[in-house]
């Protein structure tokens, strides 16, 4: 008999290293202790059982403790929780939660995967109501459904705006009932920036969610909850998705380091201060290789690489980790949204001199089928156009987009880089130049020189400031909707109508997606004018990114009517 290695927590990590340990040492003796009935499941997937995308509980089951035992003579005790560890003994405390009784095991090798358990904040009057629930795993996701079907709940308020919540959310609406997302900061999913996110806030009121951002929640009662701003909001279930805190309590029991975030401080080979004991997953931090600091990932990609790796440097196979850039997607609703890296507000927040690009090409030849704009902001280092993250939403291959640019940053890719990469082309899923290519052309541009934009987050302050804005569209698209003081040149009429654009002051140009203004400023540049500027994202990025604030925070339109298309 080889060594013996003690796991605590199934789901990903756990089970990942599992499972790599028993391919690498057919005699190792293998026990997992999962304090729950299901040592693997699938629970991304938990919301998508509320709207029967995922149809049977059952299938959210991945691997059972049979399976483990027939396919890879690995020993499960679900119902088991490891309360203590004996680092000099090298042992572990166990209690079996069937009748509390408890006995010791003896390990060679731990490796801990506890997870992170969902916050239920003391602060919120309620919060421990019967109709208050948190996700985590299979049987809060039945708990939830169950609570939800025995009493016909047909309003649900949804607490957190980040993937769980987004995502409950949706699958909630889906079934047919009333939603309300709650969010006390100014947006949800902060891995986007907030001009980003609005896109992602419209949607959610697009399929009839009601949305509450800025405003926390002060009490839960029976038929509904208060918010901080006194606003009363109907429901007959709260669903608490405001983050999670990792489950260290056993490994600071033993004596083993936390870092600042109080995750579980690892090395690269995932090895605590204890070089016998590993940890991987929700409940430890991670070196984040952009902004060169500690962080926590609570994503499934992270946990099960780590799980690998604990798992090879146990059977001595040398591992380096270079660190974590983040990379994740959701689909709401219609919309795929993706993001990678830093955020232009992350990596201003880590110190770093950046900018960002903000197009919005078509994601596949127009006269497609299904041809729809894809929404891709690139941020990126000056003054070296090292690339530091990228985020795109759309109604098709935005994650494919945001994969080439974690590839390249990865590597320490550049805009040179992105825009020499060569990708693949068909008029039915892209275009031949790219949506990430014409990011890194635009990001070039600037960098260089050539032209000077603003972000869509001023032009507000523009409008309402009577800044001098010139919209290049043809009349109609004009006619349409445009900025309240925006005067219309058309760009196939602009070298006739040149002497009506001011010399003295600055001169702000928009299209619809910001490509026949960089023309025109092209053109008005050769011509002598220095004081233009496009506007990023034009009048469609425009258009999105007002219109969630206007309606949530009653705000005086700056378009005579908003265009979406």
């Amino acid at each position: 008999m080889g060594q013996k290695i003690c796991v605590v927590g199934g789901v990903t990590g756990g089970a990942s290293a599992a499972a790599r340990l028993r391919r690498l040492d057919e005699n190792a003796e293998i026990v997992i202790f999962e304090r729950g009935e299901h040592v693997s499941y699938s629970n991304c997937s938990l919301p998508y059982f509320l709207s029967r995308t995922v149809a049977d509980s059952g299938s959210l089951l991945m691997v059972t403790p049979e399976r483990f035992r027939q396919q890879y003579n690995i020993e499960v005790r679900t119902l088991n929780e490891v309360v203590a560890i004996d680092r000099a003994a090298k042992t572990i405390r166990v209690k079996r939660l069937a009748d509390g009784s408890e006995y010791e095991e003896s390990y060679d090798k731990l490796i801990l995967a506890p997870g992170a358990a969902p916050l239920r904040p003391r602060s919120i009057e309620g919060v421990d109501g019967e109709n208050v629930f948190t996700i985590r795993d299979v049987r809060d996701i039945e708990r939830l459904d169950g609570y939800l079907t025995a009493r016909d709940v047909r309003e649900v308020a949804v607490v957190g705006g980040g993937f769980i919540g987004c995502e409950t959310a949706e699958n909630l609406a889906e079934s047919g009932r009333q939603v309300t997302l709650v969010e006390a900061a100014d947006q949800i999913m902060t891995p986007f920036d907030f001009d980003m996110a609005q896109i992602l806030t419209k949607e959610m009121m697009d399929h009839g969610v009601t949305m509450a951002i800025g405003d926390g929640v002060k009490r839960i009662g029976a038929g509904g909850i208060t918010l901080a701003s006194g606003r009363e909001i109907k429901a007959g279930a709260v669903v608490l998705a405001i983050g999670n805190r990792p489950e260290t309590e056993l490994a600071k029991a033993a004596g083993l380091e936390t870092g600042d975030l109080g995750g579980i401080r690892v090395n690269h080979n995932f090895q605590t201060n204890d070089p016998d004991i590993y940890a991987v997953g929700d409940a430890i931090e991670v070196y984040h290789r952009l902004t060169r600091k500690w962080t926590r990932l609570a994503l499934a990609w992270p946990a099960q690489m780590q799980g690998r790796a604990a798992a090879d440097h146990i059977m001595g196979i040398a591992h380096r980790s270079k660190g974590i850039i983040g990379s994740s997607v959701l689909r709401i609703f219609d919309l795929y949204a993706a993001s990678t890296g830093l955020t232009e507000r992350a990596a201003r927040a880590a110190g770093i001199p950046c900018d960002a690009v903000y197009v919005i090409p078509a994601d596949k030849v127009s006269l497609m089928p299904g041809s729809a704009p894809i929404h891709l902001k690139l941020v990126y280092e000056t003054p070296t156009g090292r690339l530091l993250g990228a985020q795109a939403i759309g109604r098709d291959a935005a994650d494919r987009r945001i994969d080439v640019v974690a590839a390249l940053l990865s590597m320490g890719g550049t805009l040179e880089d992105l825009k020499e990469t060569e990708l693949c082309y068909a008029p039915v899923v892209g275009t031949a130049k790219d949506a990430l290519h014409m990011a890194a052309l635009v990001a070039l541009n600037l960098l260089d020189g050539r032209f000077r934009q603003v972000p869509v987050t001023k032009v507000r302050e523009l409008v309402e400031s009577g800044a001098c804005i010139v919209d290049v569209r043809e009349p109609g698209e004009y006619a349409a909707g445009h900025l309240k003081n925006a005067v219309n040149i058309p760009l196939s009429r602009l070298r006739e109508r040149m002497e009506e654009i001011p010399r003295d002051r600055p001169v702000y140009l928009h299209c619809r997606s910001s490509q026949r203004s960089y023309n025109a400023i092209m053109a008005l540049q050769q011509r002598g004018f220095g004081n233009v500027r496009n506007i990023a994202g034009s009048y469609l990025g425009i258009c999105l990114y007002e219109y969630a604030q206007d309606v949530l925070g009653g705000r005086e339109k700056i378009v005579t009517a908003y265009n979406f298309n």
